[in-house]
């Protein structure tokens, strides 16, 4: 499959109802959203997407319903990490089933394991999956730390690039540095504020949770860093600046993010701020602060 992954990617939020029901109206609203602001592709069922608060079931929901809608307009990319190993499998299956382009691996959150460890998950998963893989590099959620090694390891067997969330410029420099002779081997930063530079130096884009909010945004930000284009990165990076000191930080969830990002969908009128479990929706105040720091914000823009 000739896939590159590339440009701005958000890591689509779940519109909830309930804990068992999508609000589906939401769905149709937010992909709308993210595709008339230009994105290049949807990630699917990440951190962004609760997809560990979520059933088997209403994943699978999920993924028909979006990539239904998407329509092959975009790629669409479906988080398969799970506990279980047949788990990841089962989500895989469906994404094929339902129209995904691709899924994306991180390792196993809940058991500590070592680098063999992962390399050989990988090697025993990769045989079984039924769509091209993006690699994920989340050690906060994951206990692991991708190594070099186990990036190389994850290419050879047919990874279409790595998503680095670790928030290490030194390690996503390494990380280009290591493949630069791949250019088909897409480097993509979770760190939005680090977009331009890897832009700049090679990469290839950014799976940003901004752009949820601001799809528009962030695809100025990856055009201008393309570009080169210096003064105007300056400017809109400080967009992206004040979204990191507001609405990214309110209240002391350390969810906060997430939330915050769900809340001002919500305010903008495009979903429900149903969290799953454990998680949960702000309070009033919390969503009055949202509702002006997004004035703010768009003063800005």
């Amino acid at each position: 499959m000739d896939l590159q992954i590339k440009g701005i990617i958000p890591p689509m939020l779940t519109p909830l109802d309930s804990m068992a029901d999508i609000d589906e109206k939401g769905v149709r609203n937010l992909v709308s959203h993210l595709l008339s602001g230009g994105v290049h592709g949807l990630f699917i069922l990440g951190t962004s997407g609760e997809a560990p608060g979520l059933s088997y079931g209403l994943r699978k929901e999920f993924i028909s319903l979006t990539c239904e809608l998407v329509n092959k307009r975009a790629p669409v990319l479906v988080g398969i990490t799970d506990t279980s190993f047949e788990g990841s499998l089962e989500i895989a299956n469906h994404a094929k089933e339902a129209g995904a382009d691709a899924v994306v691996v991180a390792p196993p959150y809940y058991m500590p394991i070592t680098q063999k460890e992962m390399q050989a998950y990988l090697e025993n998963l990769s045989r079984e999956l039924p769509l091209p893989f993006l690699l994920y590099n989340i050690p906060s959620h994951t206990k692991l730390h991708l190594a070099i090694e186990t990036v190389k390891k994850a290419k050879e067997l047919g990874a279409l690039g790595i998503k680095d969330s670790s928030g290490d410029m030194l390690y996503l420099y390494s990380i280009l540095d290591e493949f630069k002779d791949s250019p088909n081997f897409s480097i993509i930063t979770g760190t939005e504020l680090f977009m331009p530079e890897l832009i700049m130096n090679g990469g290839h884009g950014a799976i940003a949770g901004g752009a949820n909010i601001f799809p528009g945004l962030f695809v100025d930000l990856y055009n201008a860093a393309k570009q080169k284009d210096f003064e105007k990165v300056a400017v809109l990076r400080q967009s992206v600046m004040k979204l990191y000191k507001t609405i990214y930080n309110v209240g002391n969830s350390p969810a906060k993010i997430i939330i915050g990002t769900k809340c001002a969908l919500s305010v903008l009128g495009i979903c429900n701020d149903y969290m799953a479990p454990p998680l949960t929706r702000f309070s009033a105040s919390e969503r009055k602060k949202i509702e002006m720091y997004l004035g703010e914000i768009k003063e800005l823009l």
